[in-house]
């Protein structure tokens, strides 16, 4: 008979393995010696040590599925359970046992991390329809419409949940996306229809300013050109293939017009300025005839100077005052030379003048003598009374005298 710590074999060649339940049959060995029959089963069970230490390795290393690992433990549970095998079969079970456990832990460990994950997913999704769905009601059309694309790339890289919540959820998210393609889809439809009026009435702005470009009526052109303009920025643009070529016939028309009336106002402010400079001589002329000497004389050159004046035509508006002032002060200067004048010559003015200083004349000495009188009767207030009088007359005769030296007296 030969035997080890874990194992033996009898004469009949029985082999058994020790247990803590006894011995247990291990099997029969006829075709050898005992020791052979040991280390057979002896190696048997070194395999069982080497299985087991991959399974380990496989639970501890890798993202074994804890279904197929409990399918592997129960395998070599039933080959150690089977006591084929010639060793510490009890240490083997402790190890399948703590792999058990180990393999459970994971299973339980995985089970909250995917009820984790299904939360996380839940609200990711949840976040993703709120947003959804606030971006329906956004006019951001452009922004709104490629955040709403991210989103959908978003979901799709989330786990799915389960079918019921996920159909919700999506139903929502979906209803959104669709809510706000109906809505843009609108908006543009929309503008598509305020876009081609726009085209239209640009279209007949353009067919007017065209029609204006080779005008001369420069004032009321220009101003129409003012009022087509206003009508062409409240119309709001047309389609982009027709928004630019009717720009540029709108201001190409414009421009033709608008270059004529400088050419024709560059022209003509050269003639005024040339007018001007005709007319400032022509002033000058004019103030070399005061003051007055010779009236008819100063009065016939001044006609002269005037007639070539009125021949020469406009000059800039902004020197026109200042020059045609200084012709008016010339003007009045002979206006008032003629009035003094007729003035000297009025018989009838000179006889006034000549009776009213006769008569201021006679009162004069009238209180002259009475003022003597009353001096020489000692009426000394009377006397100042009547000086007082005197000196008011005297004023008056003075001034009276004075316009009868105008008319030559």
């Amino acid at each position: 008979m030969s035997s080890d710590p874990w194992g033996r074999v009898d004469e009949t060649g029985t082999v058994y393995v020790r247990t803590a339940d006894g011995e247990q049959v291990v099997g029969s060995w006829q075709a050898g010696s005992p020791q052979e029959a040991l280390a057979y089963f002896e190696r048997k069970y070194e395999g069982l040590v080497v299985e087991i230490g991959l399974l380990e390795r496989r639970v501890r290393t890798t993202d074994l599925s804890a279904k197929d690992a409990q399918a592997a433990i129960g395998h070599l549970r039933e080959q150690v359970d089977a006591h084929h095998a010639v060793g510490d079969l009890e240490a083997l079970r402790a190890r399948l046992d703590k792999l058990t456990e180990s393999v459970e832990a994971r299973r339980e460990e995985r089970k909250a991390q995917r009820a984790r994950q299904s939360d996380e997913a839940r609200q990711a999704k949840e976040t993703l329809v709120a947003e959804a769905e606030e971006l329906a009601q956004s006019e951001q059309w452009r922004a709104a419409g490629e955040r709403l694309r991210a989103l959908v790339d978003t979901w799709k890289g989330l786990p799915r949940l389960d079918r019921k919540s996920d159909d919700e959820l999506w139903h929502r998210f979906s209803h959104a996306r669709s809510a706000f393609s109906k809505r843009r889809k609108a908006h543009f439809a929309s503008l598509d229809a305020q876009r081609e009026d726009a085209r239209k009435l640009k279209e007949r702005l353009v067919a007017e300013a065209e029609s204006l470009s080779d005008s001369t009526d420069w004032g009321a052109t220009a101003a129409r050109y003012r009022e087509l303009m206003a009508d062409w920025k409240a119309a709001g643009r047309a389609q982009r293939e027709h928004e630019d070529d009717l720009w540029n016939r709108f201001r190409g028309a414009q421009d033709v017009f608008f270059a004529a009336r400088s050419a024709v106002f560059a022209e003509r402010d050269a003639e005024q300025a040339e007018n001007l400079k005709l007319k400032e001589e022509l002033a000058e002329e004019a103030e070399r005839l005061v003051p007055v000497g010779d009236l008819k004389a100063a009065r016939a050159a001044f006609r002269s100077i005037n007639e070539r004046w009125e021949a020469i035509g406009h000059v800039p508006r902004d020197a026109r005052a200042k020059v045609e002032g200084r012709m008016h002060a010339v003007e009045r200067a002979l206006q008032e030379s003629e009035d003094a004048e007729w003035r000297r010559t009025n018989p009838e003015a000179r006889a006034r003048a000549e009776g009213l200083t006769g008569q201021l004349q006679a009162a004069v000495d009238k209180l002259r003598g009475q003022i003597d009188t009353a001096r020489a009767a000692g009426n000394t207030a009377r006397a100042d009374k009547l000086q007082q009088e005197l000196d008011g007359r005297q004023a008056l005769l003075d001034q009276a005298l004075k316009g009868l030296q105008e008319f030559g007296g």
